[in-house]
């Protein structure tokens, strides 16, 4: 083979099922995790559930920020899809614009979309790589790259869980139990109050239950936790 063909452009038409192929399989990914998302709050509701049968508020509501932050990282999700397969029926008329004229156009509704992706936190390496390549063909212009940089190189988007939105997790999960409960910070559970004062004993079976429990949801928040730095 001759150094011309070694250095040969892909064809146009290969580029663009190439893509779609790798937007095809980000979308399945964005599936996958936003069922795992879900299966965790699932478990995660059973615990706060479990917490105010204890009057535990104040795991409660440390349970409470975990589904309040998972359910903001599904919408950031699945918002991240609906703009991959918005790119991706771009693109199928840009594959049928290049078996007309033989070449990619350049496109300011892809260029859009792009940069909507790149705002998205969600977003991740396989769609800045995707970036550079339309960007090679003539599909995008430079505005897309920018887009990523400053997603990335900006100072980290920290979302606070509002009283508001604790509150409607907590009322919505646990019901009225929680209007009884006396607020976090302040120590509403008796029976804790008597435990301190006690000499160290053998822990009861109750006692055993609810550290058991703790761990669980240290375990549970570790989970998610993992599941939303696979999704950032």
């Amino acid at each position: 083979m001759g150094l011309f063909g070694m250095f040969k452009k892909k064809d146009p038409k290969d580029m663009v099922r190439e893509w779609q192929s790798k937007l095809r399989a980000e979308m399945r990914n964005v599936d996958r995790q936003v069922r795992d998302i879900q299966n965790e709050e699932k478990k995660v509701r059973k615990s706060i559930k479990d917490c105010a049968k204890r009057n535990d508020i104040k795991s409660m509501r440390v349970l409470a920020k975990e589904v309040v932050s998972s359910r903001k990282t599904v919408s950031r999700l699945c918002q991240n899809k609906a703009q991959m397969n918005s790119v991706s029926m771009m693109l199928s008329e840009q594959l049928a614009t290049v078996k007309s004229v033989g070449h990619l156009t350049k496109s300011t509704e892809v260029l859009k979309a792009m940069n909507a992706l790149a705002r998205n936190k969600a977003a991740n390496d396989t769609m800045r790589e995707m970036s550079k390549e339309m960007m090679k063909s003539g599909l995008v212009e430079e505005l897309v790259e920018e887009a990523f940089e400053d997603m990335n190189g900006g100072a980290e988007d920290v979302e606070e869980e509002s009283e508001s939105e604790l509150n409607k997790v907590l009322a919505e999960i646990a019901g009225e139990s929680v209007a009884l409960m006396p607020e976090a910070g302040k120590a509403p559970v008796p029976v804790v109050a008597a435990k301190k004062a006690r000499e160290p004993a053998a822990p009861t079976p109750a006692e055993a239950e609810a550290e058991a429990e703790d761990d669980e949801l240290g375990n549970l928040q570790a989970r998610l936790d993992a599941i939303r730095q696979e999704a950032s």
